[in-house]
């Protein structure tokens, strides 16, 4: 078996088995994701009009918050609605290179949202430590080269993905019990050797993850003690104020992330299996809906440039 030609093991397609043990119920969970993608569409795609249509908010903080927006919808998008059509309507096949593709989006835009947390971190930093050359440190150019550096990075980083698995034989079935294509749930298929594939999942894992949790760590450290020298605590609070909406939207992404990493690798014996699968969904699809929630919630400027836009429409509106 071993010795036969991977191509010749390689299957038409896979079957994604939805919250194994829970079929009954899908129609029911669909219900809250769906909801909670709607929200998702309508919240983000509502940030990426307001942040191009307003002036105010055509500064380096809102055009961040506009590509985490952009990289939150899309992946969302790359997983929820072939999920839903496996709740709804049973559609469980996925061809083999369309599951690789799908693998490919969800890993690749979950390190570019990680990455674009750390520059918001650097982008808070820089407005905190150096007010006065703010403007003159992140200019349009310095954040289309970084914006791009951080998609290169996911990118680069996610193609060996697809290729190791590509290179596997498949000879245990094409049984997913998932609602998405997951790297290690397609691997585990397998009857090739996959330790490879588990190494370098925690190698990308540390060189996205753990990178950018040290830059985002380094980054509030500076910050907390630029805020600490201050001379009033008026000046102390509206200095750290602006970074409570990024603080929310990092524990909403990373309090997932590391919750699902872990229950993975250590509470496979005492947590269910379905279980996992819901965390796995969770950690997707939670970050994209709450974000554009915490920042229209938290942030003045986003506050105030929704009704001046929707003044606006209905200014026009009632000429017609």
């Amino acid at each position: 078996m071993h010795g036969a030609n991977s191509s010749s093991l390689t299957p038409r397609y896979f079957i994604l088995n939805g919250i194994p043990g829970l079929e009954a119920a899908h129609i029911w969970i669909s219900l809250p994701f769906c909801f909670m993608y709607i929200i998702a569409l309508m919240g983000n795609c509502g940030l990426i009009y307001l942040i191009s249509h307003e002036e105010a908010l055509h500064r380096p903080m809102y055009y961040f918050l506009a590509l985490l927006s952009l990289t939150d919808v899309t992946g969302c998008t790359s997983f929820v609605p072939n999920m839903l059509c496996i709740f709804w309507f049973n559609l469980k096949e996925i061809y083999f290179n369309a599951c690789l593709v799908q693998m490919f989006f969800i890993h690749m835009l979950t390190g570019m949202e990680s990455g674009v947390l750390m520059l918001m971190a650097l982008d808070r930093y820089v407005a905190i430590c150096y007010p006065l050359r703010y403007s003159t440190i992140l200019t349009n150019t310095v954040i289309i080269k970084v914006g791009l550096a951080t998609f290169t990075r996911s990118v680069l980083l996610m193609i060996p993905f697809t290729l190791l698995i590509k290179r596997l034989p498949y000879c245990r079935g094409n049984l997913i019990h998932h609602t998405y294509c997951d790297h290690m749930s397609v691997a585990k298929l397998s009857c090739g050797n996959i330790k490879i594939n588990t190494i370098y999942g925690l190698i990308a894992a540390i060189l996205i993850g753990g990178f950018d949790m040290f830059c985002i760590s380094v980054s509030y450290t500076m910050i907390i003690r630029a805020v600490v020298n201050l001379a009033s605590a008026d000046a102390q609070h509206k200095a750290f104020s602006t970074c409570t909406s990024h603080i929310c939207a990092i524990v909403i992404t990373y309090v997932p992330a590391f919750f699902n990493f872990f229950t993975h690798r250590f509470g496979r014996c005492t947590i269910p299996h379905h279980v996992h699968i819901f965390i796995a969904n969770l950690y997707l699809l939670l970050p994209p809906t709450l974000n554009p929630i915490v920042y229209g919630v938290k942030t003045k400027q986003i506050r105030e440039g929704m009704i001046k836009l929707f003044s606006r429409e209905k200014d026009i509106f009632s000429m017609r």
